[in-house]
């Protein structure tokens, strides 16, 4: 048997799903041994890598997670809030590594997943990649350098099939502009502005979302005050890199103590 680590890819068929199928194949240093779909998904029952429209993995998909998990050092899991928490539940009996890509989880969902990190690692983030963790450190930094007299939005594009919005990132980019000024979140978000809304409220931090094409994600954390702007950007060209960020969390918790984390204790950018 592959000393490799063992990981069940959950969401198989989707983009993410199947990038992450295919990073963990390509990096040498973890496995596939399992992949789940939801119930009736066309997949199941057949062979992950030809569903794919590749050679035979040897690996069934399936709509049970217990089997697989089982099997696995780590899970990825890119899919739906109610999914997660029931995929969390199964990972935390397997006590297996659980890296939650998840987004358009309310504050209820993520509290859920409060008991199952007492028995496993769960690494939660809106977003894997480097660039993006880096880009809410230093928004946290700017937004404590600037006074209200600096209006913060956070701008994101995403493709036109993203089911949710805001973006987890901009949430997290949000999160860390209020933290920044020392603010609750829910106390300043300004999500939607239609028709004849009056003055922008000082201090509020707005969020816009774009849905369009193929987008794979752009974020812009925006500082304006009177006669200047700051801008801090981060650019997706490749889903890939979330995939490889995904990847690096399972590897990184497989050795750490069940709790709950995220990519800034991953990346070591952590406070």
């Amino acid at each position: 048997m592959s000393e490799l680590p063992g990981i069940v890819v959950t969401g198989a068929s989707g983009r993410m799903g199947q990038m992450l199928v295919r990073t963990v194949q390509n990096s040498g240093k973890a496995r596939i041994v399992g992949a789940v779909e939801r119930a009736g998904h066309d997949w199941l029952g057949n062979d992950l890598g030809e569903a794919m429209g590749g050679a035979a993995l040897g690996i069934t998909v399936t709509d049970d997670p217990l089997e697989p998990f089982a099997l696995a050092q780590a899970v990825l899991d890119f899919t739906a809030p109610a999914a997660t928490l029931e995929f969390a539940r199964v990972a935390a009996q397997a006590r297996a590594v659980h890296v939650i890509g998840t987004t358009g989880m309310s504050e209820g969902e993520i509290a859920a997943l409060e008991p199952a990190s007492r028995h496993a690692v769960i690494v939660r983030a809106g977003n894997m990649s480097l660039g993006v963790n880096l880009l809410v450190k230093l928004t946290r930094m700017v937004a404590s350098a600037l006074d209200e007299d600096f209006d913060i939005e956070v701008v994101e594009a995403h493709h036109n099939q993203k089911v949710d919005a805001p973006s987890g990132t901009a949430l997290m980019l949000g999160q860390a502009a209020a933290d920044g000024r020392g603010v609750d979140l829910s106390d300043v978000s300004d999500r939607g502005r239609d028709g004849i809304t009056g003055a922008r409220k000082p201090g509020d931090i707005g969020f816009t979302a774009i849905r369009g094409g193929d987008i794979i994600g752009e974020h812009d954390v925006i500082f304006a005050g009177q006669g200047e702007r700051i801008v801090l950007r981060h650019a997706a060209s490749d889903r890939s890199l979330f995939a490889k960020g995904a990847l690096k969390a399972a590897l990184w918790g497989l050795d750490k103590k069940p709790g709950q984390y995220d990519m800034m204790d991953v990346l070591g950018l952590a406070d």
